[in-house]
């Protein structure tokens, strides 16, 4: 089965793929197109190309586990994306995802900060958004399947 890991957001939404064979999840290029029809046309090709079978979208619990706002916000983007791509969306807990992608991208530098230009276009390029969707979509398949 071939899955895809979405971590929504308003101005960017990070993706990840993982193919149930192998159990791994992977970034890949975020939808940071600047409206949210081309983000979605981002997540079509994404769906198509990847032979993509189900969705897993990052659920944000609030840190004691009830929902807020936000959670109503991914719960109106989980329906849209069921409304047209017509496949089964799970949901993940993305508590703390975010964080620890940009623990672990520094990690990766060597503890190397960054600049706040290079921070920024790091931002913008939804990399930080995909790899925490990798991390969340990794949990899943260890725990779901």
């Amino acid at each position: 089965m071939n899955i895809l890991g979405i971590d929504y957001g308003h101005k960017r939404i990070g993706l990840s793929y993982a193919d149930t064979e192998l159990g791994v999840a992977v970034p890949i290029p975020a939808a940071v197109e600047p409206d949210f029809e081309s983000r979605m046309g981002h997540i079509a090709v994404e769906i198509k190309r990847r032979r993509i079978d189900m969705l897993v979208v990052g659920y944000p619990f609030n840190m004691d586990g009830t929902l807020g706002q936000k959670a109503r916000e991914v719960d109106n983007f989980i329906e849209e994306l069921i409304r047209r791509f017509k496949l089964p969306v799970e949901r993940a807990d993305e508590r703390l995802s975010s964080y620890q992608a940009e623990s672990d991208m520094l990690a990766f530098s060597g503890g190397k900060r960054k600049t706040l230009s290079e921070r920024k276009k790091e931002r913008l390029s939804g990399e930080i958004d995909s790899r925490a969707s990798a991390l969340f979509l990794q949990e899943y398949l260890d725990t779901q399947m």
